[in-house]
């Protein structure tokens, strides 16, 4: 009897061949050459008693020895006194027993190899090819997308490399006591042969035509099962493993018991594919009457394809960014820059000048926290305070949309706010569809974003099933928020109007259990009602080293980058204004522009007027079409006058901050400069303990600069009016307009020449800025008149070189250069 110790797939392989007795040397021999070659079935004296109780022995043996045995190790196992193992039972010598050899022939698989003895190599021609074992699996807690299972799974839809059929092969703990050892004939595997399930139970059985759902994946299968089994008790989890063991005992051929919840479900996974793992466990489950976590495995199936198609609709509105003059989509990662976020709010506008030393006016003077888009309504926050409504405000232009679009791309990769089950985006410009009709929330969501049709009654009502709605611009919103006389709506389902929904989602009456994000322009206090708690943090903008990140990722040509960081940094008050990213998108789409003209003659812009003008356009046209769709130019134009001459009064007055009764003296409303234009910035003061008050002031004193030479522009364009003249004569108005512009500019040059603190100084270069051609085109819709410039930039230029080498002050010459580069020359 030959025997082999082998370790095979981590465990003992003991391979016994027995050779026939009575033989001379020659035919021993020539036995062992026919053994090598054969390929038929072979066959062998049945082994005594004897020898079965040394089979087991050697199988002790082998067991001691199976932690230190390396793959590759070939032993033989000889018994005490004997040269060789073969040699003690191969019939060399007498048998103990003495008793007779039986005739009867036992079937041997011709898979086992035979041992040589001989001094030739082992003829390995008839053995069968072995796949050697794939490394471990990854650890399903480390997987983090779709992707990483991908890289797991084989061609043939297996859900890990690993593929345990242990049917076909011997178990390291079968019984070689059993008459039965010799006669299980494996069957042989190829490497086109594909694993068949043994069994032929229900669960193990699963319809090839069936198509896998994109959201089952191994990292949520495997996640799914351990939470469900984590609900369990003690008790039964080791009800669970006995049936696991005797169920399917080719997995689980070893008892389960000293497993824990990771290898438990792993080796699960390793053995079946993903659908049959569920049901495995649900089969389970069921048995030891555990029929409501069957309905909570199936409640975290149905939620997570509602997640994953909600997630696909969310990557195609929100993954991608329209950049540039040409409107180039690019994903979102490599635009966004990060936002200066604080828990603090009514600051005020930014005041820092480039002139002059504006003090700090009565806001918020405390320092507040920064924040990220992570930290909006993170869980941590949620733990700290009850409020469950979050207010983003900030200016126009300040990054509060791009900030809704990394919260909802950071939530859909798994990167933030894995706490809420589901997110929803409601666009207040996307919910004017439903003004008018008679609607439910679940009609809206379900018009929006199809895949919530699947979800029941349960998943908007559950604890454990929380959901965001994240109501980006609500200052867009035309309806009438009456707090105290809308009717109460408190059930999802119900159906009434639009405004009564969006009023009561307000109140926290509607989906009491849901959270809510809304930004808006900075007026938010008709948004809220006074006894609703909630919570706000401000989106200032981009800080300075922000600035550059900014343009770095919008310019993929570094050089080009460079050029514009240092183009703005070359001009403070260009550096300033691009703490607004709305300002920062101008400046980089005009350079887009620049650049694509042929030739190295193209030069960047030297002047301040043209993205300022750009600017004012962005706001009060393309931006307010969703607030205030109904304005005539003529409204517009009527509006843009009466608020610079406001900006200019206030700049003679060193004044900053627009009081009631300037609102009242200008006949403007609050509402239109601060929600529909833009222009304004609305914020709280307290200068006293218990007295606060509402302030309103431009969104940066630059602004109000450009409005009030705005102003001063278009009175002399339309109305032949040169407001530094107080005291002009009928007659002389009627003089040739070409030369009362050379006097309105020498009047504007004289008077900025008088103030020592520079407070007329960006003023004028606006004021120049726009005579230049390419700004009067773009603020030709404003004028009435139809007066030509005729010959005006050389006339210009001669008189500030003449004001210059007259002045003897080097600030106000250093301002009077910045009017020539305003004109180009």
């Amino acid at each position: 009897m030959l025997s082999l110790i082998r370790p095979v797939g981590g465990s003992i392989c003991f391979m016994t061949y027995f050779r026939p007795r009575g033989l001379s040397r020659e035919k021993k021999k020539l036995w062992l050459l026919n053994r090598r070659s054969e390929t038929k079935v072979q066959t062998v004296r049945k082994p005594t008693r004897e020898t079965k109780k040394f089979a087991c022995h050697v199988i002790k043996m082998a067991a001691n020895l199976n932690n230190t045995m390396d793959d590759t190790d070939l032993e033989m196992a000889t018994p005490a006194g004997s040269s060789s193992f073969g040699e003690a039972v191969s019939g060399r010598g007498q048998s103990a027993s003495g008793e007779e050899e039986d005739d009867e022939l036992y079937y041997i698989p011709e898979r086992r190899p035979s041992l040589d003895l001989g001094p030739s190599p082992m003829d390995t021609s008839q053995w069968h090819y072995v796949d050697q074992a794939s490394l471990p699996a990854l650890g399903y807690w480390s997987m983090t997308s779709e992707e990483s299972s991908d890289d797991i799974t084989d061609k043939d839809g297996s859900s890990t490399r690993v593929q345990l059929d242990r049917a076909d092969s011997f178990s390291s703990c079968y019984s070689m006591d059993s008459d039965d050892c010799e006669k299980r004939i494996p069957k042989v595997k190829n490497k086109d042969d594909t694993p068949v399930e043994p069994s032929d139970t229900p669960e193990l059985i699963r319809d090839p035509n069936e198509k896998r759902h994109p959201s089952m994946t191994v990292k949520f299968t495997f996640k799914a099962i351990c939470t469900t089994l984590g609900k369990l008790s003690e008790g039964d989890i080791r009800t669970f493993k006995r049936m696991l063991w005797k169920r399917y005992p080719q997995s689980f051929n070893i008892p389960p018991q000293g497993m824990d919840m990771v290898d438990l479900v792993d080796r699960l996974l390793e053995c079946y594919d993903l659908e049959v793992s569920m049901q495995i466990t649900k089969t389970l489950l069921e048995a030891i009457g555990q029929k409501k976590l069957v309905r909570f495995l199936e409640t975290l199936c149905l939620r997570n394809e509602v997640r994953h198609d909600l997630c696909v609709t969310l990557k195609s509105k929100f993954g991608e960014v329209c950049e540039g003059s040409q409107g180039e989509k690019r994903p979102l990662d490599d635009v966004f820059t990060d936002l200066h976020i604080t828990t603090t709010c009514d600051n005020g506008p930014n005041i820092e000048h480039e002139v002059m030393t504006i003090p700090k006016l009565d806001s918020n003077r405390e320092e507040g926290k920064l924040l990220s888009t992570k930290d909006v309504l993170s869980a941590k926050r949620l733990e700290r305070s009850s409020f469950k409504l979050l207010m983003i405000i900030g200016v126009a232009g300040s990054g509060k949309s791009m900030a809704v679009r990394r919260l909802v791309l950071d939530w859909m990769e798994e990167r933030s706010h894995q706490h809420v089950a589901f997110l929803f985006p409601l666009l207040l410009r996307d919910l004017k569809q439903f003004e008018g009709s008679k609607i439910s929330l679940l009609q809206i969501l379900n018009t929006l974003y199809p895949a919530t049709k699947k979800l029941r009654e349960e998943d908007f009502t559950s604890e454990d099933c929380k959901i965001m709605f994240i109501f980006d611009g609500l200052d867009e919103y035309n309806g009438k928020l009456d707090f105290h006389n809308t009717d109460i709506l408190s059930e999802h389902t119900d159906v009434t109007t639009l405004n009564v929904i969006v009023v009561n989602l307000l109140r926290g009456r509607l989906l009491y259990r849901g959270l809510f994000v809304i930004t808006s322009r900075s007026q938010v206090q008709r948004y809220i009602p006074w006894d609703t708690p909630y919570d706000e943090i401000d989106v200032c903008g981009f800080r300075d080293s922000e600035r550059e990140v900014y343009f770095n990722k919008r310019f993929r040509d570094p050089d080009q980058a460079a050029q514009v960081i240092a183009y703005i940094n070359s001009c403070k008050t260009l550096r300033i204004m691009c703490h607004l990213p709305l300002f920062c998108s101008l400046v980089a789409d005009e350079h887009e522009r620049i650049f694509r003209q042929p030739g190295a003659q193209a030069e960047l812009p030297r002047g301040l007027t043209n993205i300022y003008t750009k600017l004012m356009l962005t706001l009060i046209r393309q931006q307010r079409i969703f607030r205030a769709p109904d304005h005539s130019p003529d409204k517009e134009r009527e509006f843009l006058t009466k608020l610079g001459k406001l900006a200019y009064n206030m700049l003679e007055k060193n004044q900053f901050k627009i009081t009631k009764t300037d609102w009242k003296e200008t006949g403007l409303s609050a509402e239109e400069a601060v929600i529909n234009s833009g222009l304004c910035i609305q914020y709280i003061t307290k200068p006293f303990v218990l007295f606060q008050e509402k302030v309103i002031s431009f969104i940066h004193p630059t602004m109000q600069e450009y409005m009030a030479a705005l102003y001063v522009f278009l009175s002399f364009r339309n109305q032949g009016k040169n407001i530094f003249e107080q005291h002009l004569k009928q007659k002389v108005r009627g003089i040739l307009k070409g030369h009362k512009s050379i006097e309105l500019y020498k009047n504007a040059v004289d008077r900025s020449l008088l103030c020592e603190d520079g407070k007329l100084d960006i003023f004028l270069r606006f004021l120049f800025g726009m005579s230049v051609k390419t700004n009067r085109e773009l603020l030709k819709p404003f004028c009435t008149s139809s007066f030509k410039w005729s010959a005006y930039t050389e006339d210009a230029a001669a008189l500030i070189r003449k004001k210059m080498s007259e002045n003897q002050n080097p600030a106000r010459n250093s301002n009077l250069q910045r009017c020539l580069e305003e004109l180009g020359v």
